[in-house]
């Protein structure tokens, strides 16, 4: 099983404004909808995925973003998974980032990572086994097929950490994908056994292949 994941394009959300789950998210900037729509003719071109399902998550980021791919791809409707999401923000959804700490007070994830986001959210280890989970269960879900999921950086970070076992903390160097970059795992069933295949692809994003 062949698992692709696909950041989201530049979005509106961030660590400003509106905090940016279901309701928060205002969905793609110009420029994230002109990287999608690159991925998209790119895919479409080159016809270098075989790709048998595409899922997003439940955030209008990833939505309009695998909305504009499913087509290159032959696929139809995109099933949305809140599994998918970003880390769950519960009930500071749209609210403003700079309303959150008297609401709910200012923390560090990793410091405290068994604390909630917020009342109904994900805390670092729940948002974590949840990203695992979900890795197992497309895997089981689709044996020997291409599943292509549209997600967020969240996403595919912890699936670097968990698979790869990276540690965590405030001196560790990050690894952030870029916008609309393609995260490749083969899962083998046989041996239970993650590969990483290629990490952050953004070849699309290339202006000599975008022209070409």
């Amino acid at each position: 099983m062949r698992l692709i994941l696909v950041r989201h394009g530049d979005a509106f959300a961030g660590f400003h404004g509106p905090i940016g789950g279901p309701t928060g998210c205002r969905g793609l900037t110009d420029l994230g909808r002109s990287q999608a729509d690159a991925l998209s003719s790119h895919l479409a071109a080159t016809k270098r995925l075989d790709v048998d399902a595409i899922v997003t998550s439940e955030i209008p980021r990833a939505i309009e973003t695998a909305r504009a791919i499913a087509p290159a791809l032959g696929l139809g409707a995109v099933p949305q998974d809140c599994a998918l999401c970003e880390v769950h923000t519960g009930e500071a959804d749209g609210v403003d980032w700079e309303d959150y700490p008297s609401r709910f007070g200012s923390f560090d994830m990793i410091a405290e990572p068994d604390r909630a986001f917020a009342p109904g959210g994900d805390s670092w280890n729940s948002f974590h086994e949840r990203v695992d989970d979900t890795m197992h269960r497309l895997a089981s879900e689709h044996e020997h097929q291409t599943v292509m999921a549209v997600c967020h950086a969240g996403v595919i970070m912890a699936s670097l950490r968990l698979r790869l076992e990276v540690p965590t903390g405030a001196h560790i160097a990050r690894i952030v994908p870029s916008h609309t970059g393609l995260t490749e795992w083969e899962f083998d069933e046989s041996g239970e056994q993650w590969t990483l295949r290629s990490y952050n692809d953004t070849r699309h994003l290339d202006p000599a292949i975008r022209s070409g």
